[in-house]
């Protein structure tokens, strides 16, 4: 197994973290609306390079709004939202998806593998996405699936494999391109204790050592307990459980 984290784009906390804060992606007084529902009402937030931010809530509260808005997926109706010391808002759409494919990594809760591509496939995707040779970008992502333990599925299509190695590809997938950020809503939803243990266990490692951030959305204290702080959303706002940062 390699004993080196393969290595990507992003370079943590320096030069071009939200000037002045430390902060590398931060979110000021979001507002979003969704016919009569506000599902954000004001809500604040900031992590930093290498920093896992555990984000609960009930069902309904915001916290997946929060996500989406936090990766430049959904626009807030007012509010700011800013990466590396740039509103994510006053980007064109292109720029905002080439940062998504480039800075941000994602995991969802089942996966969201494309079923007519292997698994090593799957995980090469972002980097071909981002014009890397085929030979070079399955070399980066069949390291990343032994890293995480699936590497003898490389050659499986999702269809294949089971719900534990299917997430374990997911993640391969999302730190393959080395992003900066990482965001995983409810990333072990969909698997039983063990193996939600697992994986857990292997993206925390893995997002620690390359330093990336972890925005981790989920409704599980277990899963919360691999942060290293807690913001709680409620009501569309958000509430830091850990003190000052």
């Amino acid at each position: 197994m390699t004993t080196h984290a393969p290595t990507g784009p992003h370079d943590g906390g320096g030069p071009g973290a939200s000037a002045g804060t430390g902060f590398l992606l931060t979110a000021s007084r979001l507002h979003k609306t969704y016919g009569s529902t506000d599902a954000l009402d004001g809500a604040d937030f900031e992590i930093r390079a290498g920093e896992i931010v555990a984000v609960m809530g009930p069902s309904g509260s915001g916290k997946s709004t929060l996500l989406h808005c936090l990766a430049g997926i959904v626009r807030p109706d007012s509010g700011t939202v800013t990466y590396r010391g740039e509103a994510l808002s006053r980007m064109p759409d292109a720029r905002r998806s080439a940062l998504r494919r480039r800075d941000f990594g994602f995991v969802f809760q089942f996966g969201q593998l494309v079923p007519e591509l292997s698994c090593l496939e799957n995980a090469a995707l972002p980097l071909r996405l981002a014009g890397l040779g085929r030979r070079e970008a399955e070399s980066r992502a069949s390291s990343w699936l032994e890293r995480l333990e699936v590497d003898d599925v490389r050659g499986q299509r999702p269809g294949q494999v089971s719900g534990g190695q299917g997430q374990r590809v997911a993640v391969a997938r999302a730190l393959a391109a080395g992003p900066s950020v990482l965001f995983a809503d409810e990333p072990t939803g969909a698997l039983d204790s063990l193996n939600g243990e697992r994986v857990m266990q292997l993206l925390t490692e893995a997002a620690r050592e390359t330093d990336a951030a972890v925005v981790l959305v989920t409704h599980e204290s277990r899963v919360a307990a691999y942060s290293d702080r807690e913001v709680v959303v409620r009501d569309g706002r958000a509430r830091s459980m850990a003190g000052a940062l």
